[in-house]
């Protein structure tokens, strides 16, 4: 009895000391590579931070956010896994390039307030932007390269969407802004007396276009004030509105060519057509790609870490 109680309690300490501990600085390991904590939180962060404010948020409300980016991560994971696989290389120029069009989209000076803002590092964006070139070289060789469209499916397309390639009635239109009623009047009745619209226009309108005869150029409905469509799409080529009131002042048009709504050629639509069926179709097989690579990934969670992920950066804040 007492060598049966003693083999329980090896038997019980054995299975103790098999049960792996946890680590609390992994969330993730895909294929065996780490998604660290304080690289999980960091980013967790950022996206809610970004999405939400600076306003604190409950345990409840950050979990969505949780699950989201490590899936988001871990199909990163598995696409830098692949192009090392596929030894995608990116050069050091290629990064350089890629963060100086970032750094020009943004007024001077104020990039590097922005990245603080955003709890990046120079660092940390020069590794982030490498692994979406990667990603990115990766995804056009191993999936785009691969998609065509047919000559067949563009006609399909541009036969079974006829609505989508009508083009609305255009008018071409010139006009004259005044600021009172009684000089609107005056020079309604010099175009009267045959004087030339443009010159007038070039002479006493207020408006921009006045130093170019009052031209409007070719516009639909709707892409001007009603008041302009409802005075000019009446008028008759070569036609002169009455005097029109509005915000910007009183107004004389004049209508110089009209174009009839029609159906646009295939010739002149194909390369819209061509270029959102390719759109579709590389999504649609860029999806599938990562979905097998998703699939056949070893992918451990490591749960009590992520529970305990508060959706604030641990200490050490940005990268130097």
């Amino acid at each position: 009895m007492r060598r049966f109680a003693f083999l329980i309690v090896l038997v019980a300490g054995c299975t103790q000391q098999q049960k792996p501990a946890v680590d609390e600085n992994v969330v993730a390991t895909v294929n065996g590579e780490v998604i660290s904590r304080s690289d999980f939180e960091r980013e967790l962060s950022r996206e809610s931070q970004a999405m939400e404010g600076s306003a604190p948020r409950s345990p409840e409300q950050i979990e969505p956010f949780k699950q989201a980016l490590l899936e988001t991560m871990v199909e990163r994971q598995v696409l830098l896994q692949a192009a090392k696989e596929a030894q995608v290389q990116v050069s050091a120029d290629e990064v350089d390039r890629r963060v100086l069009a970032l750094t020009s989209e943004y007024p001077a000076g104020t990039f590097d307030t922005a990245l603080a803002q955003s709890q990046t590092s120079r660092t940390e964006l020069a590794r982030r932007t490498h692994d979406q070139l990667v990603i990115e070289k990766l995804l056009a060789e191993q999936v785009f390269a691969r998609v065509a469209v047919t000559e067949e499916q563009i006609r399909r397309a541009y036969d079974e969407n006829p609505d989508a390639w009508m083009e609305p009635e255009q008018v071409h239109a010139q006009q004259i802004v005044v600021k009172g009623l009684d000089e609107a009047k005056r020079l309604q009745q010099l175009l009267w007396q045959g004087k030339k619209f443009s010159d007038l226009a070039r002479k006493y309108s207020l408006s921009p276009d006045g130093k170019v005869g009052g031209d409007l150029g070719f516009f639909k409905r709707g892409e001007m004030p009603p008041a302009f469509d409802d005075a000019i799409f009446r008028l008759s080529v070569g036609g002169t509105s009455d005097v029109v009131s509005t915000d910007y002042g009183f107004h004389l048009f004049r209508l110089i060519e009209k174009k009839p709504a029609r159906k646009r050629e295939l010739a002149e639509v194909r390369s819209a057509i061509e270029q959102k069926l390719l759109a579709a179709l590389r999504s649609e097989k860029q999806v599938s790609y990562v979905k097998a690579l998703r699939e056949k990934a070893q992918v451990k969670v490591n749960d009590p870490v992520l529970l305990a992920v508060s959706g604030r950066p641990s200490s050490g804040g940005t990268e130097p």
